[in-house]
């Protein structure tokens, strides 16, 4: 009986091999480390005194090193145990729990067809990369080296190129007895009903090889040397061995990167796949000509139980983020999820990584947000409904979203996390607190209570939500930087000394972009003391904030502001009017960001396309930039709870 590749790599994937192995040896304990799977014993194929034999349930093998034998579960029981391969496919998968398959004639001539279809598209693609090599290939690789992709890469992944010939292939392929119904059945020609000659279907395109799970060569993605052809990328044909919904390109390597403990990584391109493999994300894959389906999905879980998936920081790539949530949902699971990452706007993997090298992509990996993180930043989009009507429609979209979940108790929990969310984002200005620093006038009442007729006194602030987005945020990372503007000195200062101001807004707070590392990291440690402690006085915030190393950047700050005669931070200055004032300047700093991504995009625009109208747009946005970097605050009567006649910032 034979046997699907299928089926046996599905008892490869679920049964360690030390389990295995660990049946007919005895594992050493000093140099063992069965947390990692990488397990050492004396060779049960020779004696020995000293464990020389290694077994590594991440690649799926064992090998010795004193004797030399190596191979995977099905030839440790045919060499060892002296089985035949059915009677130690039977046996493994009894182990692996999974059901023997039932004899099927046309199953296993189909699998005998496939064998000789590996075969078909193995001579293509040994004779794509001698095309590369050779003379005809000179524009190719001068289209390679300059998209960076270096020789190494082109070898290690076996990138090739198809000359500019209907019979190039098709004639080297007969050459090498492979028939023309071969040929049409590994997608290599093309055949059409008003021409009797079958054609190449790649003309003129640098060749990728796409491999299935095994490192054989299942498909061709082509990406075209000339500007005038309708594809600039075009895919193999869906065949016996090629199924695109089940297909990862560097799927191979992504999963055995993942079983060394590396992320698992899902871009959109070939290069921006090779980009990252080079600069070390070996788990990086992606899906080839299809969004991300259910079965991609699925495999993606098999390797890691959070990959992450990247997408672009523009309108598509936010839209493709969001279809993305739609299909991950349904199938989450407890321990099984994704998280989102989201590319600077403008730029793909491959961008980046040459623009500003390996780290600048770790760092968007590393900012990568949950699930449930970026559903709630699509269904608000950042703004808090005013209405009940529109609070009320949130709510339900919300409630739709984890309604969506298959499994029960994620579900539960989805549901408890964005009603906790909803509570957090529709929670009132809590005044109370303003009242106990103005002197506690309303100390008492006619119930006599030291509190008075303060609802919340006694019980604490109420919890606070605090998301992926704030615990995950760049903010909250250490390190060294440059002076802050005046204007995010104000907003810090402010914060500094009314904590109040930060409890109420955490989750905006932890989103904030600011202009320098040192307005980055002070924000950060703020954020990091006011959530462990919702209550933290501004005495023992500055306390705190001063042994973490900021004191010198504080006094700076208050230094600065003094010169330039914003008062509204001080520590004197009423909650009130403070509170005006931190919603005065964050309005200004986001307009500000706003208005400086806009003025990126039209100098951008620009070099394409010079015309009158373009200098216009980005002529009006300078304007706007300098009116917002010039604007006070003209609020009627502010300053009066702080004694203040005057308007400032």
């Amino acid at each position: 009986m034979r046997f699907s590749d299928g089926f046996l790599d599905e008892i490869r994937q679920r049964l360690p091999i030390s389990q295995v192995v660990g049946e007919h040896v005895i594992w050493d304990k000093r140099k063992s480390q069965p947390q990692r799977g990488d397990m050492w014993a004396c060779c049960p194929f020779h004696g020995e005194k000293s464990p020389s034999f290694h077994a590594d349930d991440r690649r799926g093998i064992y090998h010795c090193f004193g004797c030399g034998v190596s191979g995977d579960h099905f030839r440790f029981l045919t060499e060892k145990a002296g089985m035949s391969f059915p009677e130690a496919v039977e046996k493994l998968a009894g182990m692996a729990g999974v059901p023997m398959p039932a004899r099927d004639e046309r199953e296993e001539a189909r699998q005998e067809s496939r064998r000789s279809l590996y075969d078909v598209m193995e001579i293509a693609t040994q004779y794509f990369e001698a095309a590369l090599s050779h003379n005809i290939g000179a524009r190719a690789r001068g289209y390679l080296n300059e998209r960076g992709v270096s020789a190494a890469a082109q070898t290690r992944f076996r990138l090739g190129y198809s000359p500019d010939s209907a019979n190039g292939l098709k004639e080297h392929l007969a050459a090498n007895g492979v028939t023309a119904q071969e040929m049409v059945d590994a997608g290599l020609v093309v055949v059409r009903e008003e021409s009797p000659l079958p054609y190449d279907r790649f003309r003129n395109r640098v060749m990728f090889p796409i491999t299935d799970f095994r490192g054989k060569v299942i498909a061709f993605g082509g990406r075209a040397m000339s500007a005038d052809v309708p594809a600039k990328y075009l895919n193999s044909p869906e065949t016996e061995l090629f199924k695109k919904r089940m297909t990862l390109y560097n799927g191979q390597t992504a999963r055995e990167a993942a079983r060394a403990g590396k992320s698992v990584i899902v871009v959109e391109g070939y290069l921006d796949v090779i980009a990252a493999v080079t600069a070390g994300f070996e788990g990086t894959v992606a899906p080839l000509g299809t969004a991300l389906t259910e079965e991609h999905l699925q495999m993606l879980w098999r390797m890691s139980d959070e990959p992450v998936l990247c997408f672009d920081g523009d309108g598509a790539g936010q839209r493709a983020a969001a279809r993305a949530t739609e299909i991950v949902l349904p199938h989450l699971q407890p321990g099984r999820t994704v998280k989102i990452a989201t590319l600077p706007e403008g730029q793909d993997p491959d961008d980046l990584i040459k623009a500003e090298g390996r780290g600048a992509f770790a760092e968007v990996i590393d900012r990568a947000r949950s699930l449930s993180d970026v559903i709630w930043s699509i269904e608000t989009g950042g703004i808090v409904p005013e209405t009940p009507e529109a609070r009320a429609a949130l709510e339900s979209r919300l409630r739709a979203r984890a309604g969506a979940i298959g499994e029960a108790s994620v579900k539960r929990h989805y549901m408890q996390a964005f009603d906790e969310k909803l509570s957090a984002f529709f929670a009132p200005v809590r005044n109370q607190r303003w009242e106990r620093r103005d002197g506690g006038q309303r100390g008492n009442d006619k119930r006599g209570g030291r509190n008075g007729g303060n609802q919340f006194a006694g019980r604490g602030s109420p919890r606070v939500v605090v998301s992926d987005t704030l615990r995950n945020s760049r903010l909250l990372k250490p390190g060294r930087g440059l002076d802050a503007t005046p204007r995010e000195a104000a907003i810090l200062m402010t914060l500094v000394n009314h904590p109040a101001l930060a409890d109420s807004r955490l989750e905006s707070l932890a989103s904030l972009e600011l202009s320098s590392p040192t307005s980055r990291n002070l924000l950060g440690a703020l954020l990091d003391l006011v959530t462990r402690d919702h209550e933290i006085s501004a005495e023992a915030l500055n306390a705190a904030l001063g042994v973490r190393g900021f004191g010198d950047q504080i006094e700076k700050m208050r230094d600065l502001l003094a010169r330039q005669g914003v008062w509204q931070s001080g520590a004197e200055i009423a909650d009130p009017d403070a509170e005006i004032g931190i919603r005065h300047a964050l309005a200004l700093h986001y307009k500000s960001v706003e208005l400086n991504k806009a003025l990126k995009a039209a100098e951008l625009a620009l070099g394409d396309d010079p015309s009158e109208e373009t200098f216009e747009r980005l002529r009006d946005i300078q304007n706007q930039i300098t009116t917002v970097d010039g604007t006070e605050a003209l609020i009627e009567g502010f300053g009066s709870l702080s004694g203040r006649a005057t308007r400032s910032f």
